[in-house]
């Protein structure tokens, strides 16, 4: 017989599998941050923006108290590496409690 019920086990991991996809989606709007001029290819272009209208509102609220570090073209902005380590704090206590 196939169990149809979720354990806590299961939503642990898809809500840690929720937490990692978001976490990739921060390194790719990193990574897009660093190519100055992408081709314009419309499907490309509707990755990127999706890339970067998930991402941003949540590095944004870190932006607002974190300037960039540095000037000119070589400034280091912080607020992505902030987030990503709330977000695996996030992920260990949430996923923590869930599973008991």
């Amino acid at each position: 017989m196939i169990p149809l019920a979720l354990t806590r086990g299961d939503l642990a991991d898809y809500v840690s599998a929720l937490f990692l996809v978001y976490i990739i989606l921060i390194f790719a709007n990193i990574l897009i941050s660093y190519v100055p001029r992408m081709p314009y290819r419309p499907w490309l272009r509707s990755v990127l923006d999706f890339i970067t209208d998930t991402t941003n509102p949540y590095l944004n609220f870190f932006r607002r108290f974190m300037r960039p570090v540095g000037g000119g073209g070589f400034a280091l902005d912080l607020a992505p590496m902030v987030g990503i380590i709330l977000l695996f704090v996030a992920q260990a206590v949430v996923v923590g409690l869930i599973r008991g």
